[in-house]
């Protein structure tokens, strides 16, 4: 049974940075792709970053250059550093990991399992 637990988030201010973490059970993290989401109060959930099986990284254009998302793989877990937060990122973050090989996978429909997510505030 896959599981996935996030952790990391909170309240900052305008400017700060945060770094969540998800580890993963029931699986190998190192051998799926993993992702971030995120979604806003009356928004869509969208992708965040994407983190492949290969390696490949993929970003949504609103986050780049100031999140990285990375392997943890003695923990089983991704993280995300983010850096810069706005009040636009407040959204609850969630960690979600699909089986599929293609690359970049993205939509939110081929991810199979989710975290519960974790709350993320920015203040200005």
């Amino acid at each position: 049974q896959v599981k996935l637990v996030e952790s990391g988030g909170g309240l900052v201010q305008s400017g700060d940075s945060l770094t969540l973490s998800c580890v993963g059970d029931g699986f190998s993290s190192a051998s799926k792709t993993m992702a971030w989401f995120r979604q806003a109060p009356g928004k869509d959930r969208e992708l965040v970053a994407e983190v492949a099986w290969s390696g490949m990284k993929t970003y949504a254009d609103s986050v780049k250059g100031r999140f990285t998302i990375s392997r943890d793989n003695p923990r089983n877990a991704i993280n995300l550093q983010m850096k810069s937060l706005k009040p636009e990122d407040t959204a609850i973050y969630y960690c979600a990991v699909t089986s599929t090989r293609a690359y970049p996978a993205k939509l939110r429909h081929v991810y199979e399992d989710w975290g519960q997510g974790t709350q993320v505030t920015v203040s200005s």
